[in-house]
């Protein structure tokens, strides 16, 4: 199994470094794409565990952002929290900007896997300048694909506690009682986010949002469709499988 990084460059940026660099005969450069649902971020997991890569997601620096004193934030970090403090997107130049902040990490030895970024054409046009500002490119776009319908199933199944906020699932990861956490004996309960009429509307939008992405991926030859069916195992092979193909 590859040694991973700690992440600490990624998640606070300005002059800090990783305690742990991993140093890969073959690091991989990807960007990572897929509907809420499917699961991408075990995916991100598991190519992280075996490969080395550093999982970058930009939701990471958000949350973490959130948890550091003022003084530890950089100026675009703040800015950041700003649009999310008032319930609103970032916008586009200030997560180019965070990114911007951590363009070194895109050399790491270790390769990388970016997750959450880019989200636009716009967005991956500015990527593409920083790579090669950088001096690496993208082995790879690897976007998770699963019929609608099924994540609408796999998510409206999802019970979540009201006390301890764990997740179960009435198939896959059923609670030992209906409807009562198995961990601190709470009610668990649907969110709204995971009712079916909520999760349509998410995925028409991500689906109309993504595709110019999708499309610009697949034009300059990048894109890699993977089927997000199966065990996360199954998955990943698949994604070995189609990566190990293009070598």
């Amino acid at each position: 199994m590859a040694m991973k990084s700690d992440r600490a460059a990624w998640l606070k940026a300005g002059t800090v470094c990783c305690s742990i660099q991993p140093n890969v005969s073959k690091p991989r450069r990807l960007v990572l794409l897929g509907a809420p649902g499917v699961g991408k971020g075990t995916q991100a997991e598991l190519l992280s565990q075996r490969w080395g890569a550093c999982h970058l997601s930009t939701g990471d620096i958000f949350r973490a952002a959130m948890t550091f004193d003022e003084c530890e934030r950089t100026p675009t970090m703040s800015r950041a929290l700003e649009h999310m403090r008032r319930g609103e997107l970032v916008p586009d130049e200030i997560v180019l900007g965070l990114v911007s902040e951590r363009a070194g990490c895109l050399r790491c030895r270790g390769g990388f896997l970016l997750d959450g970024f880019p989200r636009t054409v716009a967005q991956a046009e500015a990527l593409e300048k920083t790579l090669a500002d950088q001096g690496v490119a993208l082995d790879a776009v690897l976007s998770y694909d699963m019929p609608i319908e099924k994540i609408v199933s796999r998510l409206a199944g999802r019970r979540t506690c009201k006390l301890c906020k764990a997740v179960f699932h009435v198939e896959s990861r059923p609670p030992r009682v209906a409807d009562v956490c198995d961990h601190c004996g709470s009610a668990l309960y649907q969110r709204e986010d995971d009712r079916p009429e909520s999760i349509r509307v998410r995925m028409e939008a991500y689906t109309r949002s993504t595709a110019p992405l999708v499309e610009f991926y697949r034009q300059k030859g990048l894109l890699i469709s993977i089927s997000a069916e199966g065990s996360p195992e199954e998955i990943f092979e698949r994604t070995r499988q189609a990566l190990d193909g293009r070598d």
